[in-house]
């Protein structure tokens, strides 16, 4: 069974598509398909709250690009996700309703408690008995943060801080300290004795892992991390592009986005973190597979 994915986020679009594998009573999954779209709604509806007609043309012609896709593919089911960008922009609920209209293609807005529950199906075989993590995903116009103890998740909240927001640390800005007050007050719940893990997901933090030469699920220290923000803030955002070859809609992000996760990190008092490279995307199809009575056992990449 072939099934696809579409996460239509603040920054970017993106598909995957993944064929269900079954062999002595276990299913596994093969990704053969995955494509994304640097849309950048959350420019457009962070300052305006509005989507421009520019950006509603890109998302009729990448929805229709991706059915196209998934006929190619002969996709037999598909689910299509939006988060903070789409849920902000007053005009969204009718940017929904035209791409049902032309195209017969429902997308489906969640909100940040939603997203986080796709993002759990994503890293949940990453989980270790007895242990407690922070699982932080940044996004454009939001960052999920998510407590687990012992497999289980115990707190979770959504904080209107993204990497294009443009919310920089500091101490005058509300958001940031709710999300410090936040974080210390759970690490005092898990109790003093408990260290946690930092697990964290996203498209920078995924660029970043790669800047540094690691691995999918490879632990990466604090001071790396910095190391390299560090080295990144010399470059102007010309240079990032050009010298680092980072794509623009990567280039002017990562900065940013690595302060939230830094932040993060700092509060709980964590000092390495792993990166297992999943998102919403992989969230949605362990939900298909769910529904279509498949169990995951296994992600064969």
């Amino acid at each position: 069974m072939k099934l696809a994915a579409i996460d239509i986020g603040s920054n970017g679009a993106r598909m995957l598509i993944a064929r269900t594998l079954h062999n002595n009573g276990k299913t596994s999954i093969k990704n053969i398909e995955y494509v994304r779209y640097p849309l950048r709604l959350g420019k457009d509806v962070f300052a305006n709250k509005m989507i421009g007609e520019k950006k509603q043309e890109k998302i009729h012609k990448l929805m229709h690009a991706f059915k196209l896709l998934m006929e190619l593919h002969k996709v037999e089911d598909y689910l299509i996700l939006a988060t903070s960008a789409f849920r902000e922009a007053d005009n969204g609920a009718q940017i929904v309703e035209d791409v049902k209209q032309s195209l017969g293609m429902d997308i489906q807005v969640i909100d940040g408690d939603e997203e986080a529950q796709y993002m759990h199906l994503a890293i949940q075989t990453f989980l270790s008995p007895n242990q407690n993590y922070l699982h932080v995903d940044v996004g454009g116009g939001s960052t999920e943060l998510n407590i687990y103890s012992n497999m289980q998740k115990i707190d979770a909240f959504s904080f209107q801080i993204g990497s294009i927001r443009n919310n920089e640390p500091g101490g005058s800005n509300h958001r940031f300290e709710s999300m410090r007050q936040w974080i210390v007050e759970r690490k005092e719940l898990l109790g003093q004795g408990n260290n946690i893990t930092g697990i964290c997901t996203g498209g920078n933090i995924n660029k970043v892992q790669k800047l540094l030469n690691r691995r999918s699920g490879d632990s990466i220290s604090i001071s790396e991390i910095n190391n390299l923000l560090q080295e990144l803030e010399v470059y102007t955002l010309h240079e990032r592009i050009n010298i680092l070859k980072l794509n623009p809609d990567r280039a002017d992000t990562i900065i940013p986005a690595t302060n939230i996760y830094l932040s993060a990190m700092n509060w709980a008092g964590i000092r390495e973190m792993f990166v297992p490279k999943v998102g919403v995307k992989d969230g949605i199809i362990y939900h298909l597979m769910e529904k279509h009575h498949d169990k995951v056992y296994n992600n064969v990449e």
